[in-house]
C-alpha cells in the first residue's frame, strides 16, 4: 500500500468538507473528536480550505462557539415523510464549522448508543447533501469519517448516483468493528443500493452496513495506522469485511493519526501543577507527587502505572486487571491508577482489584479531563494492553508527557512504541505480543527493571518526549491523497 507521489498546493487548491459526528471542542466522546478537531487545523495550516460538518448535538454550546443559524429549513426525505433540517455556522479552533440541526434526531442525551442510530446517521448524511446546495462554497473532496458518514458515499455512488461532477470521496476507517449494520428491508426502504460497484465481487449481504458502503464506494480509503491497514486485510481483524477490503487494497492507505502539539504540551498545559519539557524534566516530579496526593496512595518511589481509557474488551481491560493483579499478588511494589468508563463487567473486575489491594490501586469510573492530564504527566508507566487498536492517541500523549508506554503489539501501538529492550538506542516503551495477563506482567517487569536504572529510564523517557507525533506529516499525506482522489474522480468523469 504505497503512498501516492506528492502534489504541490500550487497545483491543487483543494476545498475539503470533513464529515464527522463528533469534533473537539464542540462535542467529544472518543478519539474521532480529537482527529476532527486537529487534522483540519493542520490541513488549513498547509493552505487547504477545510471545513467540518457535524450534527448539532444537545451538548454543543452554541453561544460559546458563536454558532449562527444560516439556513433555516430544508426538507429531507425519509420513508415516514420529510423531516426538517437547518444549518448553523461558526468556528471552532479557527476551523469553519457547519452544524446540522434536527431536534428529533440529534437532541439526545448521548451521541452514540441509541436504538435508531442507523436512521439518525443516514438522516445526517442526507441532510448534509440537501444543505450543500445552499452554501456559496463547493467542496472538491468530501472526507467521510467512519460508518456514520459513509451513507454520503452510498448516495453519491449508488445506483441513482449523482452527476459525474460530484466531489471526490475519501473514506477513513477509524474502527472497522463498528460497522453500522442494517438489513435488506432497511436498504430497500431507504433506497440504499446493494449492488457492488463495477469490478467488485461481493454479495448484497456484505454491503448491508454503513462501513461496507464507504469501503465499496469511496474513491480512496484510509485508516489510521499502517499496521492496522495491513491487519484489516486478514480474517482475524477484518470484521467480516476483509474480502471486500482485499479487493480494494490498492486504494487503501494507512496514515498514522497525530496529536495536537499545542493542546498536549507539558511545558504549557494549564491543567498541570508544574511544567516541564525534555530539556527540563525536574518539575515532573512535582506532578508525580500531585498525582499521588490526589489518589491518596501516598508518596512512594514505586513506579506509578496509569490508565486513561475506555474500559472495554477491545481495550484489554481484563488483561490489565489480570496482569496487575498477578504482580500485586506476588508482592510487587507499584501504584496503579485507572481513569475511564465502560462495560460493567470490567468495572466490577477493577473494583475487585481495588478492594484486594487498596494500598496500591485507585479507580476512577468517570470522565475527567483534568485528572487525565495529571495521569499523563505524573505516571511513570502508561498502560495500553489493547486486543486491537486502530491507532490510539493515549500512548502518544503519554510519551509527550514523559510516561513510558507498555502496550500490546497491534495497530497504531506497534507503529508508535519502539521496545526499549529490542532497540536500546531508540526505544521509548515496552511491547508484548500475546493478549493475556501473563504477557503483560512480563512486559511490566521489564519496564520495572529499566525504571530501577535511572540513566536508562531517563533515556527512554526522552526518546518518547522528543518523538514527532504532530499532525505535520499526516496532514501532508492526506493532502497528497486528496489530490489523487480529485484526479481519479476527474478521470472517471471523462469516461
Amino acid at each position: 500500500m504505497p503512498m501516492p507521489p506528492p502534489i504541490s498546493l500550487q497545483e491543487l487548491p483543494v476545498k475539503v468538507l470533513f464529515v464527522s459526528v463528533e469534533m473537539s471542542p464542540l462535542v467529544k466522546v472518543g478519539g474521532l473528536a480529537d482527529v476532527a478537531g486537529s487534522l483540519p487545523k493542520a490541513l488549513r495550516n498547509r493552505g487547504l480550505d477545510v471545513r467540518v460538518v457535524l450534527p448539532l448535538h444537545r451538548s454543543v454550546d452554541r453561544r460559546r462557539h458563536e454558532l449562527v443559524r444560516t439556513v433555516d429549513t430544508v426538507r429531507v426525505s425519509t420513508p415516514r415523510g420529510p423531516l426538517p433540517a437547518a444549518l448553523w455556522q461558526g468556528r471552532a479552533g479557527g476551523i469553519p464549522v457547519y452544524a446540522v440541526e434536527n431536534a428529533q434526531m440529534f437532541d439526545r442525551s448521548q451521541v452514540y448508543g441509541e436504538p435508531d442510530d442507523v436512521h439518525r446517521w443516514l438522516f445526517f448524511c442526507d441532510a448534509v447533501l440537501a444543505l450543500l446546495p445552499h452554501l456559496d462554497w463547493r467542496p472538491d473532496v468530501v472526507h467521510l469519517n467512519d460508518w456514520h458518514a459513509a451513507f454520503i458515499a452510498a448516495r453519491l455512488r449508488g445506483d441513482a448516483a449523482r452527476a459525474p461532477s460530484t466531489p471526490a470521496l475519501l473514506y477513513t476507517i477509524h474502527n472497522l468493528a463498528l460497522k453500522g449494520e442494517f438489513d435488506r428491508h432497511f436498504a430497500t426502504q431507504h433506497h440504499l443500493s446493494l449492488h457492488p460497484p463495477a469490478g467488485l465481487e461481493v454479495s448484497p449481504e456484505l454491503l448491508c452496513s454503513g462501513m461496507a458502503q464507504g469501503i465499496a464506494r469511496a474513491d480512496l480509503i484510509t485508516t489510521v495506522s499502517p499496521t492496522y491497514a495491513r491487519e484489516i486485510l486478514t480474517p482475524e481483524y477484518g470484521a467480516g469485511l476483509d474480502p471486500l477490503l482485499r479487493q480494494r487494497a490498492s486504494d487503501l492507505f494507512g496514515i498514522l493519526n497525530g496529536i495536537d502539539d499545542d493542546e498536549f504540551n507539558p511545558a504549557t498545559d494549564p491543567r498541570l501543577p508544574a511544567h516541564f519539557s525534555a530539556d527540563d524534566l525536574g518539575p515532573r516530579q512535582e506532578v508525580r507527587r500531585a498525582l499521588q496526593r490526589h489518589t491518596g496512595l501516598g508518596e512512594s518511589a514505586a513506579p506509578v502505572v496509569g490508565v486513561v481509557n475506555r474500559l472495554f474488551w477491545q481495550k484489554g481491560a481484563d488483561i490489565a486487571v489480570d496482569g496487575i493483579g498477578r504482580l500485586l499478588d506476588a508482592g510487587a511494589a507499584l501504584q496503579f491508577v485507572v481513569l475511564g468508563t465502560g462495560d460493567q463487567v470490567y468495572h466490577e473486575q477493577l473494583r475487585g482489584l481495588e478492594r484486594r489491594h487498596s494500598h496500591a490501586v485507585k479507580l476512577y469510573l468517570e470522565f475527567n479531563p483534568d485528572l487525565a492530564q495529571l495521569i499523563y504527566g505524573g505516571s511513570d508507566i502508561f498502560l495500553m494492553p489493547s486486543r486491537y487498536e486502530p491507532c490510539g492517541l493515549g500512548q502518544m500523549i503519554a510519551m509527550r508527557y514523559g510516561s513510558v508506554p507498555v502496550v500490546r503489539r497491534t495497530g497504531g501501538l506497534a507503529d508508535t512504541v519502539i521496545d526499549a529492550d529490542e532497540q536500546p538506542a531508540s526505544g521509548r516503551g515496552f511491547v508484548f505480543a500475546e493478549p493475556n495477563g501473563a504477557a503483560l506482567a512480563a512486559a511490566l517487569q521489564r519496564a520495572f527493571a529499566a525504571y530501577r536504572d535511572p540513566p536508562r529510564w531517563r533515556a527512554i523517557q526522552l526518546n518518547g518526549m522528543r518523538a514527532d507525533f504532530s499532525w505535520k506529516e499526516p496532514a501532508s499525506r492526506y493532502a497528497d491523497l486528496y489530490g489523487m482522489a480529485v484526479d481519479r474522480r476527474a478521470a472517471r468523469s471523462h469516461l
